[in-house]
C-alpha cells in the first residue's frame, strides 16, 4: 500500500538492515516500553520478528514437514483439490501474479494451498460469498499417493497449526492495539470475533528470479489485511522495500515469525503504522546480488504465511486516535470488501459469487 517510486525497481541495492525483534512476553512486564518498541518497529519497518510466541517448536517443524510432503505429490492430484468460490485448497505455479505491472510475462514462480476457518456446508454461518465454507482436504480418493492416515495426519496437523496461529493473531492484535495508544488491548476483539483468517502453504520452485525479465517469487506488493505472520525454512529470498526506497533482504530465522503489518492496519492508524512492500527473490546460494548465476545453487523454497484479518463485516476507517493532527488518508471501506477486491485482482483462478 505503500506509494510506488521509480527507485523501486532499482534492483541493485541491498543494505545491510537491521530488522527489529519483538518478543510477545513482554507484555508480562513492563507494558509501556513493550508497547513503545513495538510502535516504533510498526512505525519504522513495518516488519519485524516475533520470538518468544508461545508456539511449540515441535508443531513448526511438523507443519513445514506436511507442507512439503504435500507440494511432492503429483501435479494431478494437486489439481483435484481446489475451490475457486471460497478461495480454497491448491493454487497452481504462476496462477498468481502480485505485481502485474512488473510480470507482464509469467505469474508468481510458487504454488499454493489455502486453508481457512472450516465452517460445514450445512452450517447457518456457511456463505460463499463472505468466503465461509469449508476447506479441501486432501482425501485417498483424489490422493492416491497418500494413505487414509497420511492424509488424517495432514488435515490434523493443519488445523492444530490453524487454531495456535489463531490464538497468537489475537495475542498480537492486542499488542498493537496498546502499541497505536487506543485505551485498552481489548479495543479490536469484536472485530476478530470471527476473523478472516487464511493459512496458506507455499512452494516456490529453484527457477532463478529475474527481476529485469519480469520473474519473481513473489513479484512486489503490500498485504491486504491486517497481519501476517510467516513461518520459513532457511531458504533466504523475502526481501522488504524501506522507507529509504531500497531493497533489503529479510534472512530467515529459526523458530521466530516474521511479522508483517497490512493495508487495513495501515488505514485504520492513517498511515502511522507502515504496510511494507515486499518480494520474494529465488537468489540461490550467492552472497550477494552481483554473484554470476551460473555459479549459485538454487533451491526450492517452502513459506506458510497466516493472515489474520478482521470480520468480513467490519468497517475500517481511521481511528479517532490517529486523526487528530490530520484529515484521514483513505475512506472508509470493509475488510471483507477490500480483500474480495485485492483477490479477484491478483488470483487468476478465483470465482467469488
Amino acid at each position: 500500500m505503500s506509494s510506488e517510486t521509480n527507485n523501486r525497481n532499482n534492483n541493485e541495492i541491498h543494505e545491510q538492515f537491521v530488522i527489529p525483534t519483538i518478543y510477545l512476553d513482554d507484555e508480562e512486564g513492563n507494558q509501556d516500553a513493550a508497547a513503545l518498541r513495538l510502535r516504533s518497529a510498526c512505525m519504522d519497518v513495518g516488519f519485524f520478528y516475533l520470538e518468544r510466541h508461545g508456539v511449540p517448536s515441535e508443531l513448526l517443524s511438523r507443519v513445514l514437514a506436511a507442507s512439503k510432503a504435500f507440494f511432492h505429490l503429483p501435479v494431478v492430484e494437486k489439481a483435484k483439490l481446489t475451490d475457486p468460490i471460497l478461495n480454497r485448497g491448491y493454487t497452481h505455479l504462476g496462477e498468481e501474479t502480485l505485481d502485474p505491472r512488473n510480470q507482464p510475462v509469467k505469474g508468481d514462480t510458487k504454488e499454493g494451498f489455502y486453508i481457512g476457518r472450516d465452517v460445514p456446508s450445512t452450517s447457518e454461518k456457511f456463505n460463499t460469498a463472505k468466503l465461509t465454507g469449508p476447506n479441501v482436504w486432501p482425501t485417498p480418493e483424489y490422493c492416491s499417493s497418500w494413505t487414509e492416515i497420511q492424509c488424517e495426519d495432514f488435515r490434523r496437523t493443519m488445523q492444530q497449526y490453524f487454531d495456535a496461529m489463531s490464538t497468537l493473531g489475537l495475542k498480537v492484535v492486542q499488542q498493537l492495539a496498546l502499541a497505536i495508544g487506543l485505551p485498552t488491548k481489548h479495543f479490536f476483539d469484536k472485530s476478530f470475533a470471527e476473523p478472516m483468517a487464511m493459512l496458506r502453504l507455499l512452494h516456490y520452485s529453484s527457477e532463478p528470479s529475474c527481476p529485469m525479465q519480469g520473474v519473481f517469487g513473489c513479484g512486489a506488493h503490500s498485504d491486504y489485511g491486517m497481519i501476517t505472520l510467516l513461518l520459513t525454512d532457511d531458504q533466504r529470498g523475502l526481501q522488504i522495500f524501506t522507507k529509504e526506497q531500497k531493497w533489503v533482504d529479510v534472512p530467515p530465522r529459526n523458530e521466530a515469525f516474521i511479522v508483517n503489518l497490512g493495508d487495513m492496519l495501515e488505514r485504520w492508524t492513517n498511515g502511522l503504522f507502515r504496510s511494507t512492500i515486499h518480494r520474494v527473490l529465488i537468489v540461490g546460494d550467492a552472497e550477494d546480488s552481483n554473484k554470476n548465476q551460473n555459479d549459485c545453487q538454487f533451491k526450492d523454497r517452502y513459506s506458510i504465511p497466516f493472515f489474520y484479518e478482521p470480520n468480513f463485516d467490519t468497517e475500517v476507517r481511521c481511528l479517532e486516535e490517529c486523526c487528530k493532527d490530520r484529515e484521514p488518508r483513505y475512506p472508509p471501506t470493509t475488510s471483507g470488501k477490500y480483500l474480495l477486491q485485492k483477490y479477484e485482482q491478483t488470483h487468476a483462478d478465483f470465482s467469488p459469487r
